[in-house]
């Protein structure tokens, strides 16, 4: 009975295209993708970034002087560092005025017991006295407000350069955080600009390594969508039945080497007076 085989191959230039393809993407898959050339990289910190650092880890502690400086101006001699260098001066100046203004008062009680005819009498001596007195007391008064005065005056200075020091220890601190906290976010700044450089490059190296790889996937989808949609080619073969001429000689050319096999070519092993019927 006669066979017919078949089978559906696509179009030549297809079969071509196709084998290209296997050929291509064994040979570049066959070696390790180098992935270290695109690996992350992370941007180093700015100086920026290091300077305030630095100075964060100097500001601490920072307001300690003003503290310890603040300490100077309280206690009971506070006051000494702030009392004014002409007091003394201003005392005995003011002083010294005001005994001459009592010594003209002295001069007017004589004035008027000479009038009277009191002078040298006990009524000028008991208006000397009590003038006296009262002068003294009056002079003991002034001198003590003034010294009062400036006293007062030292403390107040005393306490107001406390509350300049602890104003100081607030306000340096603060101060030196606005200074980190800008340098910190310039550096930052920065550092980002870096860190897309090094990103872009990363990319860029990924895109090399890459590109051949897309373009046979490129190139592989183009075949896959041909394959599809191009018609293909159908081959078929038909194995005819053997006429009785091939299947006799088929059959002899079996049997005679069978017969050979067993028997020995040239009759060798031939019953004795016996002969190949062909010989």
């Amino acid at each position: 009975m006669a066979t017919t085989t078949g089978s559906t191959l696509p179009a030549d230039f297809l079969t071509d295209a196709t084998k290209n393809y296997a050929t291509r993407i064994g040979g570049i898959t066959a070696a390790p993708l180098d992935t270290s050339q695109f690996a992350p990289k992370v941007a180093p910190q700015d100086q920026y970034q290091t300077d305030a650092y630095t100075m964060a880890g100097q500001g601490i502690g920072a307001y300690q002087p003003y503290i310890t400086q603040a300490s100077a101006y309280t206690g009971p001699s506070a006051y000494s560092d702030f009392m004014s260098p002409y007091q003394e001066e201003v005392i005995k100046t003011t002083m010294d005025a005001y005994d001459k203004q009592a010594e003209k008062g002295l001069l007017g009680i004589a004035d008027l017991a000479t009038q009277s005819g009191n002078l040298g009498g006990g009524r000028e001596g008991v208006m000397r006295s009590e003038y006296q007195t009262q002068s003294d007391l009056n002079r003991a008064l002034l001198q003590s407000g003034l010294l009062q005065q400036g006293f007062g005056q030292a403390q107040d200075a005393a306490q107001q350069a406390y509350m300049n020091q602890m104003q100081l220890a607030g306000t340096v601190p603060g101060l030196q955080t606005a200074d980190v906290a800008l340098k910190g976010q310039l550096g930052a700044t920065q550092q980002a600009q870096a860190q897309a450089g090094l990103d872009a490059e990363r990319e860029a190296a990924r895109l090399k390594a890459y590109e051949p790889y897309e373009r046979l996937g490129y190139l592989g989808q183009g075949i896959s969508t041909l394959l599809g949609s191009y018609p293909a080619q159908f081959q078929s073969s038909v194995t005819p039945n053997p006429t009785p001429l091939q299947t006799a000689l088929g059959i002899g050319a079996v049997g005679s080497g069978i017969w050979g096999n067993i028997m020995g070519k040239g009759g060798g092993n031939f019953p004795s007076g016996m002969k190949w019927p062909w010989s």
